[in-house]
């Protein structure tokens, strides 16, 4: 099984950052957290490695109904989606399928809500491609 939901796009890193911002806010999704791991990596370990960000994607009416089936499935919550430089000119953007959870805890109940997190990311996902 696939964990992710995948696109290529060629734009620079930081116009791709903004666009994914902006395509998850098109879909219900605010960004709770951003993980600079370029920096953090550079900062705790002195390596460097392409830019990357990890943000910290949450739609609450969906947070809210997935609570609702699973009470503990704030362990893999929010939807984390990834921004990574592969050239000057490319960037890969990949979120986690929300699928996964169903996966991982075995509801059924969680079915629905994964169904319709992972068609809003595909969205945003394929919106990134017209941008």
């Amino acid at each position: 099984m696939s964990y992710s939901i995948t696109t290529t796009v060629d734009q620079p890193f930081d116009q791709t950052v903004t666009a994914v911002r902006d395509a998850l806010a098109g879909q219900g999704f605010g960004i709770l957290t951003e993980i600079d791991m370029a920096t953090t990596l550079k900062n705790k370990l002195d390596v460097d490695i392409p830019p990357q960000v990890i943000l910290g994607a949450c739609n609450p009416p969906l947070a809210h109904r997935a609570l609702q089936a699973e009470e503990s499935i704030g362990l893999l919550l929010p939807c984390n989606v990834v921004v990574r430089s592969a050239g000057p000119h490319r960037t890969v953007v990949e979120a986690l399928d929300p699928q996964i959870m169903v996966g991982v805890t075995h509801n059924d109940q969680l079915g629905a809500v994964a169904d319709e997190a992972a068609g809003r990311l595909r969205t945003a996902l394929s919106a990134l491609q017209r941008a």
